[in-house]
């Protein structure tokens, strides 16, 4: 207030010169402390906030399917996938929500890669064919079967297998309802079989790990087990010898004998 009084500038009051520095008192803009205030540069220009770099969509899916590859789902970060990148954590979320639209991202388009089959017009065979066709191509990406164990996420572009086999399943009788019924039991024998392949695969690569069944069933057992246990010495036999195009077909078959209406005539599933 006094040197408002004086008729001073604010910082020059009782040095006798007005609006010069003394080089003792503060100038206007400057913190007292001798620091730099927030939001300044040394120069007392004012920090530009620039916008997050940009990435690349194609970087962030190669990186997300290569994690996935190599180490599956639970390997799988924001984190690691913004490190992988080059960037942070923060600057993917602008690009990527969640872990879950990275992996939806990591899924689009891998079914369009692949050419879809001819098809037969029989829709029992139809039906059948749609699925082993399922079956054939996620047996060769195990990383795509990790994915969808999750339950709610799917490759859009794939979704034409799902309609073709309850189009089928109508087409031989069901009624929508049961067709999706079906196709929901015919989805759970292609993944049960696809997840202990993948189990047994990763099993293998420890060929110093201790088995424990069938090695744990002996003669001792035939009592409790008399149907397992005589076969316990042939289960790598019969693990070998099945057949899942075969026993697929039966489980068709059976959906397919519940329809309300007559089917048409097909072939018995183990017809080649």
């Amino acid at each position: 207030m006094a040197a408002r009084a004086n008729g001073e500038k604010p910082g020059t009051a009782g040095n006798g010169t007005s609006g010069q520095d003394t080089g003792g008192q503060n100038t206007p803009g400057q913190d007292t402390s001798g620091q730099t205030p927030i939001g300044q540069t040394p120069t007392g220009q004012k920090r530009r906030v620039g916008r997050p770099r940009r990435i690349e969509p194609e970087a962030i899916v190669d990186v997300a399917r290569r994690i996935l590859q190599e180490e599956g789902v639970v390997a799988l970060s924001m984190r690691r996938v913004a490190k992988e990148v080059g960037a942070t954590p923060m600057a993917l979320y602008h690009h990527v929500r969640d872990k879950d639209e990275l992996l939806m991202l990591t899924l689009a388009g891998t079914a369009a890669t692949l050419p879809r089959p001819e098809l037969p017009a029989d829709p029992r065979d139809r039906l059948l064919a749609v699925a082993l066709h399922m079956h054939g191509i996620l047996r060769e990406l195990p990383w795509v079967v990790e994915v969808l164990s999750l339950g709610d996420l799917s490759d859009k572009g794939a979704m034409w297998m799902v309609d073709e086999i309850i189009g089928a399943g109508v087409a031989c009788g069901l009624s929508p309802v049961e067709a999706a019924h079906a196709y929901r039991t015919v989805w759970h024998c292609v993944y049960g079989d696809l997840a202990f392949r993948n189990a047994m695969t990763r099993r293998a690569e420890e060929p110093d790990r201790k088995r424990y069944f069938p090695d744990t069933l002996t003669e001792a057992d035939t009592a409790d087990l008399p149907h397992v246990a005589p076969l316990a010495s042939r289960w790598a036999e019969l693990r070998e010898t099945y057949d899942f195009a075969r026993q697929l077909g039966a489980v068709v078959d059976g959906l397919l004998g519940r329809a309300t209406r007559p089917t048409p005539s097909h072939p018995r599933a183990d017809t080649p």
